[in-house]
């Protein structure tokens, strides 16, 4: 199974210096029959696709709690066994955790397919969603407005032999 696991560039240094994602349990975010039903389509590039973009705003969520990160999304997609990531059945729907997994354990880096992350001219948009988010959540229509703009930007794809290059 592909799983979607949201990080920061820091936290993909942390995961390049220890070889691994983890310790567990991680978040992460895959197609999972809530996400199915939520997209409401059969085509898995589709599915993989929205399961990407929530691992996106999940990362945009750390980016908020760390404010000394640099303002840049990250997302890692990982191949796990099907019996290492686990929806909550009852929370399949709850729109805050649609395609939302947990992998119990720490995961090798070596079995990250790719990277994905912002481009750097994603920064400002990035910076203003994350100083947005809380206004956001609390129903603030401009605030969600601006969260929105960060999602305007495509996460772009890494090979897993370019984490150095991120990370400088």
């Amino acid at each position: 199974m592909r799983v979607y696991v949201p990080l920061t560039l820091p936290g993909l240094a942390q995961a390049h210096k220890a070889g691994e994602l983890g310790p567990g349990p991680l978040t992460a975010y895959a197609v999972t029959p809530g996400l199915r039903e939520w997209y409401v389509s059969d085509d898995i590039e589709e599915l993989e696709y929205a399961a990407l973009s929530r691992a996106a705003a999940a990362s945009l969520r750390l980016l908020a709690a760390d404010p000394a990160a640099a303002r840049r999304r990250v997302v890692v997609a990982v191949d796990v066994p099907d019996t290492a990531a686990t929806a909550d059945p009852d929370r399949g729907l709850d729109p805050s955790s649609v395609g939302e997994v947990r992998v119990a354990g720490p995961v090798p880096l070596a079995k990250a397919a790719a990277v994905h992350a912002d481009a750097d001219d994603a920064e400002p948009d990035v910076s203003a969603a994350a100083d947005a988010l809380g206004a956001a959540d609390m129903g603030d229509d401009d605030a969600q407005f601006t969260v929105d703009g960060a999602e305007d930007h495509e996460l772009l794809w890494f090979g897993v032999q370019e984490i150095p290059g991120l990370i400088a």
